[in-house]
């Protein structure tokens, strides 16, 4: 259950951090406008609180996995929002980014 519940965590984490930068890069790169842009500011803080509610105590570890979700997951907003196609090596690295995600989250560890 505590899996789950971190992988979550991880997806809400993604949409706010993900969505966030995209609603900014929307409002100013694509001059939709400074709401676009602040609700990107605003997910983005949201996205900050997120990751406190991750079971692992520690920052590092939670950051540090948390960027194999942002790759798979900037491939996957990029698909569905612009349109994207990623090649084989676009999948295959986000593929590994999972894996190292996984590891590193989800380890067997003794005591620590």
């Amino acid at each position: 259950m505590l899996v789950l519940r971190s992988a979550a965590l991880f997806a809400v984490a993604a949409l706010f951090e993900i969505g966030g930068a995209w609603l900014v890069w929307q409002g100013v790169r694509e001059q939709r406008g400074w709401l676009w842009a602040a609700g990107g500011v605003l997910a983005l803080g949201a996205y900050g609180f997120v990751a406190t509610f991750q079971p692992d105590a520690h920052f590092g570890r939670i950051l540090a996995a948390y960027g194999g979700i942002f790759v798979a997951g900037s491939i996957l907003w990029g698909m569905a929002a612009d349109g994207y196609r990623p090649d084989r090596w676009d999948v295959t690295g986000a593929l590994v980014c999972l894996a190292g995600m996984a590891v590193i989250m989800w380890a067997p560890r003794n005591g620590g």
